[in-house]
Parts: structure tokens; sequence; C-alpha cells
């Protein structure tokens, strides 16, 4: 059984920077896909970066440049460091994971196989 566990959101003016966590449990790595996923309020969940078994990472355009994901496969765990936020950016953030297929093109959140409760990231400008 997979778990995923983020951590690490918090509230941090405009500007800022801010690292946030997913711990995943039973995920053999190196098949599929992870990523991080966002939802704000009243909008459906976006795709923001995923990375896949062969390493490669796709960003979504809002936030290339700005957030780098990666992966500590010691320690099981997926980070995304996020600088120069904006308000925009303010939403709860999801890990998810994709056991066997390989990620999309581009980050999407259709598909992944499970889900963390996730952590909330508030930006104020």
């Amino acid at each position: 059984q997979v778990q995923l566990v983020e951590s690490g959101g918090g509230s941090v003016q405009s500007g800022g920077s801010l690292r946030i966590s997913c711990v995943i449990s039973g995920f053999p790595y190196d098949t599929g896909c992870v990523g991080w996923f966002r939802q704000a309020p009243g909008k459906e969940r976006e795709g923001v970066a995923t990375i896949d078994s062969d390493g490669r990472t796709s960003y979504a355009d809002s936030v290339k440049g700005r957030f780098t994901i990666s992966q500590d496969n010691a320690k099981n765990t997926l980070y995304l460091q996020m600088n120069n936020l904006k308000p925009e950016d303010t939403a709860m953030y999801y890990c998810g994971e994709r056991t066997y297929d390989h990620c999309s093109a581009s980050p999407d959140p259709y598909g992944m196989d499970y889900w963390g409760k996730g952590t909330l990231v508030t930006i104020s400008s």
C-alpha cells in the first residue's frame, strides 16, 4: 500500500521561499511517476511539477524558473522548493503518485493512483 504524507506548508509573504516535503512509502521509485499538484479554493486541481522514474522533470508554465522538484530516494522523500512565491501560488499542495506509467509530458493530475492529504501554502501580498 502506497502512502504519501506532505509537510512544510505555511504562510509567507510574496517574494519569499518555502520548501515542502512528501514522504512516500510503499513505492518502488524505479517505475512510474511522482509529483506535486495544487488546488486553490474554487478551482480544479492542477499539475505543478513531476519527476519520472528516469529522472526527467516537468513543470507547469506558471512555476517554471521559480519551483524545483527533487527527490531523495534514500529518505523516500519528494521535495518542492518554491522561490519568488506569488499570491496566486496560494493553494493546498498535494503529492501524487502513479505506480507504473511514466509521467505525462506536462504535469497532469489525471491518472495518478495515490494522493496525500495535502499541505496548505498561503502567500500574502
